[in-house]
């Protein structure tokens, strides 16, 4: 089906002619059409085109207003408001025409067109380490990369994923040699049917043989040297070695797929590739800046050094790309990345979901690709950085000990409180049902308040607020969500339709106009990479709803039209709800 054009895009379209038309030298100006709590929409765009034709403003607009045909199925009334802005009130017609033409989208797009211009991009987020747990530093990557990969899919964009994991580097050595004289440590005694078993399974062993293994290395010294001569061997591509190691990556992912999978997140083993994934490019990176001169050996290292960043005693602070030992650092893994990202996958953008704290790196890392001209003005890298998960009193997250929160700790806990949260609401669900709403509350909830605080923000992680059914939650929204299915359920025989020909209460036009905003959040949300737009859109649909309910009889109406027109609107309300929180990732269950 073809895509709708928004009402507010219809509007823009009749200013735009109507501007023109008054004052020929403003065709292609942009009338600034907003929402606003005067009418349904006011034109800003007036005054400046006044001041830049030295006309009354005021007059200008009365002017254009002349040109505007009113009274059609489009436009009810427009007026002038102030010193030239225009007052825009829209046809309750046009209104439930435009909803329905969204609601008989069988695509389940609801008429939200395609971006005009897709191209392909790399999205790097998800990045866990090997042999190591996920702990609530790992969540946000992981969650608001998701976000972003369904959102930009949602629009046409053609998106590479990829889950840049720590695979490679000096520790490995230690826990091969371990693991080369210990060979039964990584056996599985769960079955693999269960996949979370299998999971903690997987993590316990990893993590009993590092610990293991770091006790050997601190305490006996031939084992250190034997350790670090796997190092070397591990680098040299020695094939006993190599698959030590993959034994290491593979008890990992199996950890890492069932974290995903509680996060409702699917991660897939082609999308993972780590840092051992550009060995073979590491040397021809370092070939290719020094032989261009991006790079410049100092005191033995190949450096990239930067006019502006310097350090505490003034001296310029260098990306190292080789250490003078020969070793290689993540820059060039990082540069290797995007050599292989811009060139193999034909990527238009890379995006990059990581911690704010690694910003100077990555400024530095894009600089010396744009320097070397593996960037430009045809690919573009950017750094989508988030701020700290904080505790209740304001600090970085952590256990009563001091320690960092393990992530499956995290979720469990979310999930319970939901769950406890559910049973109390619940009045025809059975155990397992509230078990199952109860895992997607939870998890719904956790993703929702990090997707509803901009990406660059810290914020605090609390459970209690995070399942509160009052508040900018996703309980909020699920709720909403699962009330309209009460009604629709309720209606019995009585189906929703649309009546263009009926009058719409206040509370029926504000939901109906927010409806029909949709396509526009998306598409800002995709161009801006900024879930939370998305989520504020969402919590403002479910408030409009709310009002709604609370004072329009759904299943009372008046007339059968107005029953029909009524449980039209809770139901694309319903359509519209589900396909946002689908984009957050974030379930919407039929019952609460």
């Amino acid at each position: 089906m073809a895509s709708v054009t928004s009402l507010s895009d219809s509007v823009q379209q009749h200013l735009a002619s109507a501007l023109s038309a008054t004052l020929p030298e403003a065709a292609g100006a942009d009338p600034l059409l907003r929402r606003s709590d005067r009418a349904d929409f006011q034109a800003n765009g007036i005054l400046a085109l006044a001041k830049k034709a030295k006309a009354n403003p005021r007059e200008l607009a009365t002017q254009v207003v002349s040109q505007v045909a009113t009274g059609d199925e489009l436009i009810k009334d427009v007026e002038v408001s102030g010193p030239g802005f225009l007052n825009i009130t829209i046809a309750d017609q046009a209104i439930t025409q435009n909803l329905a033409a969204r609601y008989a989208d069988d695509t389940g797009r609801l008429g939200v067109p395609y971006a005009e211009h897709p191209g392909t991009t790399v999205i790097d987020y998800a990045q866990p380490n090997v042999a190591k747990e996920m702990h609530v530093g790992h969540l946000r990557s992981a969650v608001i990369g998701d976000s972003v990969v369904q959102i930009l899919e949602f629009t046409g964009e053609n998106v590479v994923r990829r889950h840049h994991i720590g695979d490679w580097g000096t520790q490995f050595g230690m826990l091969i040699q371990y693991l080369d004289e210990h060979p039964h440590e990584l056996d599985h005694k769960a079955s693999a049917e269960d996949a979370a078993a299998s999971g903690e399974e997987a993590m316990s062993n990893l993590d009993r043989l590092y610990k293991a293994a770091r006790r050997k290395f601190d305490s006996d010294d031939e084992f250190k040297t034997r350790a670090r001569r796997r190092v070397v061997d591990l680098q040299a591509g020695d094939p006993h070695t190599l698959a030590m190691w993959q034994k290491f990556v593979d008890e990992s992912k199996i950890y890492f797929f069932s974290v995903f999978e509680k996060l409702d997140m699917e991660i897939r083993d082609s999308d993972i590739v780590g840092e051992s994934g550009y060995n073979d490019m590491l040397a021809e990176t370092c070939r290719l800046l020094e032989e261009s001169g991006v790079a410049v050996r100092s005191e033995g290292a190949l450096c990239v050094f930067f006019e502006d960043i310097k350090g505490p005693d003034g001296n310029l602070v260098p990306l190292i790309v080789q250490k003078s030992d020969g070793g290689y650092g993540y820059a060039a893994t990082d540069l290797s990345a995007i050599r292989d990202r811009v060139f193999g996958l034909k990527a238009n953008t890379l995006l990059y979901v990581v911690d704010a704290r690694q910003s100077l790196h990555f400024r530095m890392v894009f600089e010396t690709a744009r320097r070397a001209g593996w960037l430009g003005e045809d690919v573009t890298a950017t750094q989508l950085a988030f701020g700290t998960v904080l505790g209740k009193d304001g600090k970085p997250f952590k256990t009563r000990e001091g320690e960092t929160v393990r992530l499956v700790d995290l979720l469990d806990e979310a999930i319970d409180r939901a769950s406890a949260v559910v049973r109390e609401k619940a009045q025809d669900l059975s155990e397992e049902e509230i078990a199952e709403r109860g895992t997607q509350v939870g998890i719904g909830a956790v993703k929702y308040a990090d997707l509803s605080t901009s990406a660059s923000r810290d914020y605090k992680f609390d459970l209690d607020q995070m399942v509160s059914l009052n508040g900018d939650t996703s309980v909020y929204l699920q709720y909403a969500y699962a009330r309209i299915q009460s009604i629709l359920r309720k209606a019995g025989e009585v189906r929703p339709a649309a009546h263009p020909e009926l009058e719409l209460a206040d509370a029926e036009r504000a939901l109906g106009l927010h409806v029909d905003a949709f396509g526009q959040t998306v598409s800002e949300t995709a161009a801006e990479y900024a879930p939370h737009k998305l989520a504020a859109y969402l919590y403002q649909l479910a408030s409009l709803y709310t009002t709604f309910y609370d004072k329009c009889p759904v299943l009372k109406a008046e007339t059968p039209e107005q029953v029909e027109n009524r449980l039209f609107l809770c139901d694309v309300t319903a359509r519209t709800l589900h396909q946002g929180m689908s984009l957050l990732g974030i379930r919407t269950p039929e019952k609460l």
